[in-house]
């Protein structure tokens, strides 16, 4: 019996396949070029610190010192604030309290108990997670201005206790801090480039969590509770338990880098964490893109960089600084590099950060009132 097949149908089942053939290799070179991007980016961080950068980045102060703080600092908390505000959408204006108990950690066990350097680190990262649950477990059901209130008191809270507090130094602060232990023949007490390279480990370690945690169930659930938390609670998601996530897990980064950066100084005191330090984040945050971590980083080292760059201007520099950030907000209030879902929650008047966010956005979202 011979069999009687159309011809066109043969094209089309050979095209389907070609198809499906140029689509797999479409996708494997677009794997190719994302790793290859992310290769270049390390290795670009990694000959960052050369001197002929810093001549032109920072003419005025030592590069690698301002690798490592600010702007390396603001990296590892505007990743960790990102999670709280541009993922989950819960607006937090107490940020720097983390950062403060990461620092005292380090501070206090390293002074008093002669802790190793990286036992502190996992110590001061328990801890200010346990902080994150502990202002999240009564705060949390509370939503937009009211949320930011209470962060906002937290952190003062945290504040004044460390200047009131003797025995964590008072106002006085704690001095000798521990530097890092010499890794591969580096000696951090006497060279800051070591810093820096441990700094860049620790961001690219705390992106690599965050981007996971981004693409995972978790992550989804961020993503519902920040375009419209009833919503989210009406399909079944466990809002409160993931707002409670968010907060310790931007609370552990947080004081991940007050545990760095408390190795760096050596001496800590209550006003190294004023409440415009949470403002400074939050402002990185919102002007690099709320929820896109390569926009965040952006804005981190933009806040942190223009004012070192424009150190010759003296005070004049916080003044046109100020003014760039109005005018960016005025004009591009989605940020520099945003999200795809970030942009189309601006459009949609949802704003990105809950209710908040809704708050701010639906003015500029009806055609009507932006006329």
């Amino acid at each position: 019996m011979t069999e009687n097949r159309n011809p066109l149908v043969a094209i089309r089942h050979q095209a389907g396949s070609l198809a499906d053939s140029l689509r797999h290799r479409w996708d494997n070179a677009k794997v190719w070029q994302r790793y290859l991007t992310y290769i270049a980016l390390v290795v670009f961080a990694l000959i960052l610190p050369a001197p002929w950068i810093g001549s032109f980045m920072s003419p005025d102060s030592d590069w690698t010192t301002i690798l490592i703080h600010p702007i390396g600092t603001y990296m590892l908390l505007a990743i960790g604030l990102n999670v709280v505000v541009g993922q989950a959408g819960l607006l937090d204006l107490g940020y720097v309290a983390f950062f403060a108990i990461g620092g005292y950690s380090l501070a206090y066990f390293g002074t008093q108990y002669g802790w190793d350097f990286w036992a502190t680190l996992v110590m001061g990262t328990i801890i200010t997670g346990a902080a994150g649950v502990i202002l999240g477990a009564p705060t949390l059901r509370l939503r937009g201005d009211y949320l930011a209130i209470v962060t906002l008191g937290f952190g003062e809270i945290v504040r004044i206790t460390a200047n009131n507090t003797d025995a964590i130094g008072g106002a006085r602060g704690i001095t000798n801090i521990p530097h890092p232990p010499p890794l591969f023949g580096m000696e951090f007490a006497l060279d800051p480039a070591p810093y820096y390279y441990l700094i860049l480990v620790v961001i690219i370690a705390v992106i690599v969590f965050a981007k996971r945690l981004e693409k995972s169930r978790v992550g989804r659930a961020w993503a519902a509770i920040r375009e419209d938390e009833d919503a989210a609670e009406l399909m079944g998601v466990p809002t409160f338990k993931f707002k409670l996530l968010a907060f310790a897990i931007g609370a552990m980064i947080g004081g991940l880098a007050g545990t760095v950066w408390a190795g760096k100084v050596i001496f800590i005191e209550p006003n190294n964490f004023p409440f415009i330090l949470s403002a400074t984040i939050l402002s990185a945050v919102v002007l690099g893109g709320a929820g896109n971590i390569p926009g965040v980083m952006l804005g981190a080292f933009l806040i942190a960089w223009i004012p070192e760059r424009l150190r010759f201007l003296a005070d004049y520099r916080i003044l046109i600084f100020g003014a760039v950030l109005v005018i960016m907000m005025a004009y591009r209030p989605e940020g520099i590099l945003p999200s795809t879902r970030r942009r189309a929650e601006l459009a949609e008047g949802t704003g990105g950060m809950g209710t908040m966010g809704a708050e701010v956005a639906a003015p500029t979202a009806d055609p009507e009132v932006a006329k």
